[in-house]
């Protein structure tokens, strides 16, 4: 069993360690290149005309909702190949780091203890809306040096 993760580690050694953890998402995030995969939106979404009926206007909506729905299984299915097929190694690093285990010892606790770690620091709310802001902070922060 994991015993530090993020949620649990003395403020001084959240610090520090999250600094180790956003250089190798970065990393990871440009490997994979999951962002752009997210992205991905349906090629085929149905236009609705103004004066279509609402019959028609409920089929473009179906019809759109199953795309999107069909876009979004594709993404996951290549996001997965991204991160566990092409890109293990990254991957790995992160899930070890965010358990305060080196890079190098991630073959010293079974995958299971990862899991459960990683799974329950995404689920802490504290610990999830702090990423999130810090995430938010970086896409503004990144869009206002584009503007410039």
């Amino acid at each position: 069993m994991i015993e530090k993760t993020l949620m649990n580690c003395k403020p001084t050694e959240f610090v520090a360690q999250t600094c180790k953890i956003k250089r190798s998402v970065s990393r990871f995030l440009k490997d994979t290149d999951l962002l752009a995969i997210r992205r991905r939106t349906p090629a085929d979404l149905k236009k609705v005309d103004k004066n279509a009926s609402e019959e028609e206007r409920m089929e473009a909506v179906q019809a759109n909702r199953e795309a999107v729905k069909r876009q979004a299984s594709e993404n996951l299915s290549d996001i997965l190949d991204a991160m566990l097929e092409k890109h293990p190694e990254e991957t790995l690093e992160v899930m070890a780091l965010c358990c305060f285990i080196e890079p190098e010892d991630v073959d010293s606790h079974p995958m299971r203890d990862y899991l459960m770690a990683v799974t329950e620091l995404l689920n802490d709310e504290a610990v999830l809306g702090f990423f999130t802001s810090l995430a938010s902070l970086g896409q503004t922060a990144g869009l206002t040096a584009y503007r410039k």
